[in-house]
């Protein structure tokens, strides 16, 4: 039996700057299109609320698979929040204040709320950097502070160095490796915590990083399936947003291990899809405001996960 028809909000970047082949929010919107369901796409520049319910000014548009040509807009509208079946929340980081308020305005909808992919309370307590914390059996050696001595100190005993990156940052930036006795660390460690106003995290460098990154990308708590991200010769980062080449691979009882111990977490915070980073055997990161790889994983392994997905979101509706 065919679900019914959903109508599904996209809260995201401007679509006109999406990479057909690539970008998962684009990949979940076409499947949603493939399964029968109405498309809106808006960001949380649109966001309003009047008259007792948060709005947005949308697009309503059918998507397809050409890079420049790749949506019509049907309908330009404004629209209450409360009409939607399903509200995905896909606007990337940086995690801000305007972010912050645009979680708060999407739940202040007058009454019956959409189904949040992700929770904006969810959103809101699970920042990428900071929300490993909560797991250290599960994490390299780390340390969070805006202290410059005291991060200092983390680096030179750190056996391998220190991997150091801003709690706000996302795609590989400002993320650096230390090591110790490098003249470089006391400068760069005032540019990164502003000369030690913002806090940054510092972590043992895991020298499998040379290796690959793996992404793994968790539906409900339960694994989709992983790829693994391999740096450039040059570079210690291994996103693909600074050149990271994603490849084929599989999910370790440690990994497995790892996504069983946070699956509890997730589902009370109503994180439904969240891709987890982890080098070796740790956790890295939990990336939960749009979290990549859907694309590489569907290439790589084949098979329909976004499919998987939807088709898990459209039973959220029906029960909402």
């Amino acid at each position: 039996m065919e679900p019914a028809p959903l109508t599904i909000g996209f809260l995201m970047d401007p679509l006109e700057q999406v990479l057909v082949h690539h970008d998962t929010t684009f990949a979940l919107m076409r499947t949603a299109q493939e399964r029968g369901h109405r498309l809106l796409s808006f960001g949380q520049e649109a966001l309003f609320h009047q008259g007792g319910q948060a709005h947005a000014r949308a697009r309503e548009v059918e998507v397809f698979e050409q890079q420049g040509h790749h949506f019509r807009v049907v309908a330009d509208r404004e629209v209450p929040l409360g009409v939607l079946d399903v509200l995905w929340m896909r606007k990337d980081p940086p995690v801000d204040v305007a972010f912050l308020h645009a979680t708060q305005l999407v739940e202040a909808t007058g009454g019956r709320p959409p189904v949040y992919v992700n929770s904006p309370a969810g959103l809101r307590t699970a920042n990428e950097k900071l929300w490993a914390l909560h797991f250290p059996e599960l994490t390299p050696e780390t340390l969070v502070s805006r202290d410059l001595g005291q991060l200092r100190s983390f680096v030179e005993d750190a056996p391998d160095g220190a991997i150091v990156k801003p709690v706000d940052g996302h795609g590989g930036e400002g993320v650096v490796l230390l090591r110790r006795g490098d003249r470089n660390t006391p400068s760069v460690l005032e540019l990164l915590t502003a000369r030690g106003r913002d806090w940054v995290v510092a972590q043992e460098y895991v020298p499998a990083a040379r290796e690959g990154d793996k992404r793994i990308l968790l539906l409900d708590g339960e694994p989709l399936g992983a790829i693994l991200r391999v740096p450039l010769e040059t570079e210690n980062r291994a996103n693909m947003a600074v050149g990271g080449t994603p490849v084929k691979t599989e999910l370790t009882a440690r990994d497995r291990e790892i996504c069983a111990g946070l699956a509890p977490l997730l589902r009370r915070e109503g994180l439904v899809f969240v891709g987890i980073d982890v080098i070796g055997d740790v956790l890295i990161e939990v990336n939960v405001t749009s979290p990549t790889g859907l694309a590489e994983l569907a290439r790589l392994e084949g098979g329909d996960p976004a499919g998987r997905i939807l088709a898990h979101v459209e039973r959220l509706a029906v029960r909402g």
